[in-house]
């Protein structure tokens, strides 16, 4: 059976026959991970203007106070979206990577609320929001769509609220490698054992609500227990769900795919997202997770 990728591929060729795999190929990929979308949609979202841009590491792609007025795909390199206190305090509360749609889900003109930053140097699709409104309003799949991104966004933002909030040091740099291995691995054709990983321990102490020093030593122990190998900005994983048990690791907030041969059950959600059984979190009877909130003061 054709896979869900090679029919894109497929469509790209009848529908753009000189574009090959267009700036917007990427994107449309992205979109039709979460939620179907039927082909002429697709040539329809292949059709919107855009334009291609490359920041180099540092460089701003979202700068706070700017009017919304594009929406953009990273097609390579890795950014983060980050807030700033009124003292200058920086709490990263998102990690891009290639494939992401960042800011898709501002549909309505605002002001940025937020900076978005190259980590490394990026190669990012921009799209106007009026345009790609415009698109959503008229073709139904294109909403849900929009609505499926958003929606795992926001799924995120809780497990990021969670491992900050209820996890230790060690436990929260565990499950942020494993997501990251994770969202990579969902886009390659390949099982992603080692990557790129082009923030210092400062940023990861941002993103992770640690210092540098405690970064430092958690990731020493994490090598140490030959969980990880760890050097020069890169990230080797001998055995995920090894490391995916130290970090309290559940991908299934992610309503990804995951590639066949990887897989040991299904469950339902945006995309109907595979999750392999070695990867999935349990949580012990009698626990306060288990018992809900109600009666859970102490």
């Amino acid at each position: 059976m054709e896979s869900a990728c090679d029919l894109s591929r497929r469509l790209r060729a009848v529908l753009m026959p000189d574009a090959g795999i267009g700036p917007l190929a990427r994107m449309v990929d992205e979109l039709a991970m979460h939620a179907p979308i039927p082909s002429e949609d697709r040539g329809l979202l292949l059709a919107l203007p855009c334009v291609s841009r490359v920041f180099e590491a540092g460089g701003c792609l979202v700068r706070e106070g700017d009017a919304h007025d594009h929406c953009g795909m990273l097609v390579s390199g890795m950014a983060c979206r980050y807030g700033t206190s009124g003292d200058g305090a920086r709490q990263i509360v998102a990690i891009h990577v290639p494939g992401d749609v960042f800011d898709l889900p501002v549909m309505h003109p605002r002001r940025a609320d937020h900076d978005v930053r190259a980590l490394s140097r990026c190669e990012v699709v921009m799209v106007p929001l009026d345009a790609l409104r415009g698109l959503a309003a008229d073709r139904p799949s294109v909403g849900r769509a929009i609505l499926a991104v958003a929606s795992v966004e926001l799924s995120m933002a809780r497990e990021w609220m969670l491992n900050i909030g209820r996890r230790d040091a060690r436990t929260r740099i565990a499950h942020l490698l494993c997501e990251l291995a994770e969202r990579l691995d969902q886009r390659s054709a390949a099982p992603v054992w080692s990557y790129e990983l082009p923030m210092t321990q400062e940023q990861l102490g941002d993103a992770l609500g640690l210092t540098s020093v405690h970064v430092n030593r958690m990731l020493k122990g994490l090598v140490s227990d030959g969980l990880i190998d760890y050097g020069r900005r890169g990230i080797s994983i001998p055995d995920r769900e090894a490391l995916a048990r130290v970090g309290d690791f559940d991908g299934r907030y992610l309503y990804g795919r995951i590639r066949p041969d990887r897989l040991d059950g299904r469950m339902p959600g945006i995309g109907a997202g595979l999750v392999p059984a070695g990867m999935r979190r349990t949580v012990p009877e009698g626990t306060r997770s288990s018992r809900g909130l109600e009666g859970s003061a102490e």
